[in-house]
């Protein structure tokens, strides 16, 4: 078997609403690697239900985020749009993997205790083997490249060394050492109304995020409300490293507008927040709003998303399963 030398395996949670963070830090980059890598990109239900999920409310925002994809750009035609648990070889790679990871490395996940909280003992199973099913995704397409925000190194560095392991315990060179890729601007978006911590879908505001499905007026009225200080912008980013509100909306600025935090400074130094709203809710809609009406009119026709998602899961399994037909020889199962 030929090995890639340039592909990418990534996915996102099919949980809640995608929102501006998922759409800066991650999504927006799937659109543009695809023109240069090969492409993987599930939505991963299998991590989802780590934590109970309603089965009809999981089915349904599954569908929503592959819509959610597929308007903001990715080509189904180009790069590989499935459910990860339409692909069983995620699984089966899973499970081998539990039995090379060792449990320090996982102690040592830092998601796992903020998720878990000081309730460890209730967290499922699942939830705290997270990690090596993620390794399982990445690896059982020979991902070469994986795009990640900063908060997601520690995860593929794990990846890493469950690969190394995997060869080193079996005397073979078959799992590469995947690169991250981090790319762009405002990378880790934080909330709205807490600029030390990240914006996320599973708060319980929802004016700390600003959804992909949100109409323009909300989306001006959660920019209006924003946490921010009485203090003007500054001229250059020094002027906010103890400013973690107004670093935050400087950094989604730039990012929409594909520019540097200082090339946005410079236009607004000394002006005040108000009218730095006004004109970062006009550069949010003129992004967002298409995505919107686009993701729209596919859920009208869900059909089509389905037969985007089997025809996914397709060439998904034509990737995986002789990549873990050979895992399974090299660690001595019998073959059927």
């Amino acid at each position: 078997m030929t090995k890639p030398t340039k592909r990418i395996l990534s996915g996102v949670q099919p949980t809640g609403n995608l929102h501006l963070g998922n759409y800066l830090g991650a999504l927006r980059n799937w659109v543009r690697l695809q023109q240069e890598y090969e492409c993987f990109y599930c939505l991963v239900d299998l991590h989802a239900i780590t934590v109970q999920q309603d089965p009809a409310a999981l089915r349904a925002s599954t569908r929503d985020g592959a819509a959610a994809l597929l308007a903001m750009g990715v080509d189904p035609k180009k790069s590989a749009v499935f459910v990860q648990s339409n692909v069983p070889a995620h699984a089966e790679l899973g499970w081998i993997f539990n039995c090379i990871a060792r449990l320090g490395w996982l102690d040592r996940m830092t998601q796992f205790k903020e998720k878990a909280g000081k309730h460890k003992e209730r967290s499922t199973v699942g939830l705290y083997v997270y990690p090596t099913l993620m390794a399982a995704d990445i690896l059982v397409y020979l991902a070469t490249h994986v795009p990640v925000g900063d908060d997601q190194r520690q995860h593929l560095e794990l990846t890493r060394d469950i690969a190394q392991s995997f060869n080193s315990q079996y005397g073979v060179e078959y799992f590469p050492l995947p690169e991250a890729l981090i790319l762009g601007e405002a990378t880790r978006v934080m909330s709205l109304r807490d600029g030390t911590k990240k914006m996320s879908k599973s708060d319980e505001s929802d004016y700390t995020r600003i959804n992909l499905t949100d109409t323009p007026d909300l989306i001006a009225q959660k920019i209006r409300k924003a946490r921010t200080d009485p203090e003007p912008l500054p001229g250059s980013p020094a002027g906010l490293e103890s400013r973690a509100e107004a670093k935050n909306l400087v950094g989604i600025f730039a990012a929409l507008s594909d520019r540097t935090p200082a090339e946005v400074l410079r236009d607004y130094d000394g002006a005040q927040f108000s009218k730095f709203k006004e004109d970062l809710a006009e550069l949010t809609t003129a992004k967002i709003g298409p995505i919107t009406t686009e993701m729209r009119r596919l859920l009208a026709d869900p059909g089509y998303v389905d037969s985007v998602l089997r025809d996914g899961a397709e060439r998904a399994r034509a990737a995986a399963d002789p990549i873990v037909r050979d895992v399974k020889e090299i660690v001595g199962f019998l073959r059927a």
